[in-house]
């Protein structure tokens, strides 16, 4: 049962605690979310269209003009824009992440859900995997769009799928600025707005779509350190996506970039699931 405190305000009963809590609270909310998904598809449609018209756009308009190593080829572009679509895939649906968190805020769920006996980083943690879920299919759709298109793969089976689990360790990082974000603002509009201002240079100062040992100097510097940049180049080692000619740049995220895409998503993931819990809490005293 809720107490009343000396405020007025009603306060939840302690949970059990524990990480079997935790565990089981996330999953209700996380199964809560995507119920919610299913019954709104064209969620799942609108964050499909973006990506698909940068994958025609790049490679039918700029393909045959944008040199990558030391070819012009539309093909060898072609796979080498794949890495960085699905990197930004994963990335923008930060934004869709802050704006739903935003949403239950706004019409009063997160009150609601601070109302019962349970762990208190589950509805982040809940709303956080439900995300991954969707980012996982949208991937799954995109990466058939792009086998569609003649994008092709050059290495085992194990290595492409160690190349997607990067792309979602990424992505349900960047799923906690997100949260972030959404506990930060007022409405889902603004959260939407915030959580995109700041995705557009992350992912244009980058090698995402063009060779970085182009890039001008101090933008060249940024984008080998930028922990996109470092996914981006992990995929494409772990695809076989590599113009012929291409020079790996000499910064240690690119000379190392799968093992440097996990310590960057795992420092981002730590240092923003704490900030987005203790503002919740924060929030909730």
């Amino acid at each position: 049962m809720s107490a009343i405190t000396d405020n007025g305000q009603v306060t939840a009963p302690r949970p059990d605690g524990g990480v079997g809590q935790s565990i089981r609270d996330s999953v209700v909310v996380a199964r809560r979310n995507l119920i919610r998904m299913s019954r709104i598809p064209e969620m799942v449609l609108f964050g499909l269209i973006q990506p698909i018209m940068f994958v025609v756009l790049f490679t039918y308009v700029f393909g045959g003009s944008i040199q990558v190593g030391g070819s012009l080829s539309q093909q060898d572009y072609r796979e080498f824009l794949m890495a960085g679509i699905f990197a930004q895939t994963v990335t923008f649906a930060t934004a869709g992440a802050g704006a739903g968190i935003a949403d239950d805020m706004h019409k009063g769920l997160i009150d609601r859900f601070r109302s019962l006996p349970m762990a208190r980083g589950a509805v982040l943690t809940g709303r956080t995997m439900a995300d991954l879920v969707q980012t996982a299919l949208t991937l799954v759709v995109l990466a058939g769009v792009a086998l569609l298109i003649g994008w092709r793969t050059h290495e085992n089976f194990g290595k492409v799928l160690a190349g997607f689990g990067l792309l979602l360790l990424l992505g349900y990082a960047f799923s906690w600025i997100g949260a972030l974000i959404g506990l930060s603002v007022r409405t889902p509009e603004a959260a939407t707005s915030g959580g995109l201002i700041w995705l557009f240079p992350l992912t244009f100062i980058s090698n995402a779509f063009v060779d970085s040992n182009n890039l001008p100097t101090v933008f060249r510097h940024i984008a080998e350190w930028n922990p996109f940049s470092t996914t981006v180049q992990a995929c494409r080692e772990l695809f076989g996506n590599l113009p012929p000619g291409f020079k790996t740049p000499d910064a240690w995220p690119m000379q190392h970039p799968v093992l440097a895409s996990v310590l960057w998503s795992l420092l981002i993931l730590v240092v923003f699931r704490t900030l987005a819990v203790r503002k919740y809490r924060r929030a909730d005293g």
